[in-house]
């Protein structure tokens, strides 16, 4: 199963075709890390962030005016209400969960993670994970409708929520409904800047005459790319290192493709870099005069846009869900380890 850290990547910079749209949400609550909050909610709307709320400023904040165009600008106002009780809850959670790992003290973070997408063929997809210290806990098997926990501490929780199954059906209907709706609702709101088109720049870079020759692409949006090399006219697969996807400042991205060949041998035979985004496929021969050496420029652009992936990596590393409102938006709905609680609350 995959870790909930390596998750948290994939869902900040996943390798996404225009037509998809989703929304995902992370709460996070730590402890022993003075550095950090407490607590931290966000989430995201086709990967870019949407709201954010910490327990050190205990505001939440939108991050689109069109969010503020469409729901008011009471809407921030109201998540913050739902939102200061929080940081409780999941202290509760980590508390628990400590105790059930026979652990007094130490650094740990108790992470909730869900969210839904369609594309435009009407195809779902659901998520739905808690982690422990950066390891899976339980998550939702969509299929079967149980909870599969990842280590026998999480068998407790497991044997709760089976026995009546009104936990998994809950979150099916949410994740498959309300949720695609609230998708739908959000790409209607903010479709001039989640639907915009922006064609890539391409740029041959080298940082010395005897060094790899990098493909950088930057600028473009939405985040589906795919970026190759051909070799007279074929393609060339071997020693190609293709970079991670990285946000703009500005929104769009950015992404490397390095070719790992001698000088010599790019000249004597015609490589390419090939560019393919929107049906839009751009071809970049690797020619001497093609490449920019040690161009600032390009260097400062690839050097702010891994500042702005690893910011927000930071966030998601500390991050989690807002749930469903019914009137504006997504609520919050606390997730509590004790075996106590209220008859609205999902318990582990």
């Amino acid at each position: 199963m995959q870790s909930l850290i390596g998750l948290l990547l994939v869902v900040c910079l996943q390798y996404a075709s225009g037509a998809t749209h989703s929304w995902k949400a992370y709460y996070t609550g730590t402890t022993g890390l003075t550095e950090f909050p407490e607590f931290v909610a966000l989430n995201l709307i086709d990967d870019q962030l949407m709201g954010y709320f910490d327990s050190k400023t205990n505001r939440f904040k939108s991050q689109f005016q069109w969010m503020e165009d469409n729901l008011g600008k009471e809407y921030d106002e109201q998540q913050t209400n739902i939102l200061l009780g929080y940081p409780e809850v999941f202290k509760n959670n980590i508390k628990v969960v400590m105790e059930r790992f026979n652990q007094t003290q130490g650094v740990h973070t108790f992470q909730f993670m869900y969210g839904c997408e369609m594309d435009d063929d009407g195809n779902k997809q659901v998520h739905w994970q808690i982690g422990y210290d950066g390891e899976d806990f339980i998550s939702l098997d969509k299929k079967t409708l149980t909870w599969t926990a990842a280590n026998s501490q999480a068998m407790t929780t497991k044997v709760k929520w089976d026995s009546t199954g009104a936990e998994a059906n809950y979150w099916k209907g949410y994740l498959e409904n309300e949720c695609i709706e609230w998708v739908q609702k959000y790409v209607g709101y903010g479709k001039d800047t989640l639907e915009r088109k922006v064609s890539p720049q391409v740029s041959l870079l080298q940082k010395s005459s005897s060094s790899p020759v990098v493909c950088h692409v930057t600028g473009f949006y939405p985040s589906g790319l795919k970026i190759s090399w051909q070799r007279n006219g074929q393609d060339h697969d071997e020693d190609v290192e293709l970079g991670e996807l990285i946000p703009n400042e500005d929104g769009t991205y950015q992404r490397t493709s390095t070719l790992n060949v001698k000088p010599e041998e790019w000249k004597k035979d015609k490589f390419s870099c090939v560019v393919e985004h929107q049906s839009k496929t751009i071809n970049s021969i690797l020619t001497e005069d093609e490449i920019r050496t040690n161009n600032p420029t390009a260097l400062l652009g690839i050097i702010i846009g891994i500042v702005v992936a690893a910011v927000l990596l930071v966030a998601i590393a500390v991050a989690g869900f807002v749930v469903y409102r019914r009137h504006k938006g997504f609520k919050p709905v606390p997730q509590n380890t004790s075996d106590g609680g209220s008859d609205n609350s999902s318990r582990t």
